[in-house]
């Protein structure tokens, strides 16, 4: 279809270097240039300077967190983060928990890794939770890790504060690790900002962060785990987990020494993406509304909604349909591990003007069909 010059309403869009926001990309491409970056320093678990900005940003935020930065060690993605704490945590065949629904990453990082995922659910009842009954009965002896998204990609959900008690209990008593994937942590639509997992105590938890949504520079390839929990325990994590970073080489020199002013563009970028965020979302709703038929489930935060409309038919092939018949690409449900049919995924990140087409165009479609 774009070979053809068929225009494509993309409602699925994640790049935000693509959605008509503005950067100061003086500043950017200025912090790149630095005279140090000539000098090859190589710190297995990221330069100083760096690993201390990112502590400020989480002193800094709202719900201040104390981060050490001798307990932060950068990474090029948060997959390389995964990558290198499912080979601290876990032999072949252990396993990790894993939510579902959730990004389907996941499931290609462990068979990479060698390791197994056993899913639990999060359940929809005005309002997404963490279904703790199937969480017990997803756990093994062969569990290592569980891993939280806070908030939940695409479902928006934060782990309440009660929900985290819970997750601490449970897993404190069978010695088994948290990994919080916090890279939407910012995105609260209510504007309460939530805390970060990088403080959490009780349990031993590696959060994982970067600038492509704090900042949204996905090109930037800026990450990092910063390790929480009992004493003892993040003393013997972090060792391993320099050796395994010292093995991969630490991340180039001209982003690590601009990590400082990459992080401080959160404060422009930031305010856009919300905006976007919340104005895609009311003009979703004002379309539901003509459509009683289809609902937006509840969202607190991130970038996507999630739509539950009758199933008149698979959702790939509605998808699919949707996009030969009309030139609007949409998330099934299934590419985010829903269990029934009827949901669809849609990012809140897309240009107004083609959002409004393309979900004036969807929910028509789905009318004719129903």
């Amino acid at each position: 279809m774009l070979a053809s010059g068929r225009e494509v309403l993309d409602l699925t869009l994640s790049n935000p270097t693509r959605a008509g926001f503005a950067y100061d990309s003086k500043a950017i491409l200025e912090a790149l240039c630095n005279p140090s970056s000539l000098d090859y320093d190589p710190q297995p678990r990221g330069l100083l300077s760096a690993r201390s900005a990112i502590a400020s940003y989480y002193r800094t935020r709202p719900n201040s967190a104390k981060v050490d930065p001798d307990a932060i060690v950068l990474t090029t993605s948060t997959s390389e983060g995964y990558s290198y704490v499912m080979r601290l945590l876990a032999n072949p065949g252990d396993e990790i928990l894993v939510p579902r629904p959730s990004y389907p990453l996941f499931e290609f990082l462990a068979d990479l890794q060698d390791v197994k995922l056993a899913p639990y659910q999060l359940i929809y009842d005005h309002g997404w939770q963490i279904d703790f009954d199937s969480v017990r009965k997803a756990t093994s002896a062969r569990t290592r890790a569980a891993i939280v998204v806070h908030p939940n990609n695409p479902t928006g959900s934060y782990v309440s504060s009660t929900e985290q008690q819970q997750l601490n209990d449970f897993f404190r008593e069978r010695e088994i690790a948290l990994m919080v994937d916090e890279v939407f942590l910012d995105y609260a639509l209510d504007e309460v900002a939530r805390p970060s997992f990088a403080a959490n105590q009780e349990v031993l938890t590696f959060t994982l962060s970067g600038l492509s949504k704090i900042s949204a520079l996905p090109q930037m390839k800026v990450a990092w785990i910063a390790t929480s929990g009992p004493e003892e325990l993040v003393s013997a994590a972090l060792a391993r987990l320099e050796v395994i970073a010292d093995t991969y080489l630490s991340m180039n020199a001209p982003l690590q020494l601009a990590i400082p002013v990459l992080l401080e563009q959160k404060s422009t970028i930031q305010p856009q993406l919300l905006e976007r965020v919340r104005a895609n979302l009311s003009e979703l709703d004002s379309g539901l509304a003509a459509h009683p038929a289809c609902r937006r489930l509840q969202v607190e935060g991130g970038w996507y909604a999630v739509l539950r409309v009758p199933v008149t038919q698979a959702d790939n092939e509605l998808a699919i349909a949707l996009l030969r018949e009309q030139a609007v690409l949409v998330h099934p449900g299934h590419f985010y591990d829903f269990e029934r049919e009827g949901h669809f995924v849609l990012s809140l990140i897309t240009r107004p003007k083609q959002f409004r087409e393309g979900v004036r165009r969807f929910l028509s479609s789905l009318q004719r069909t129903s």
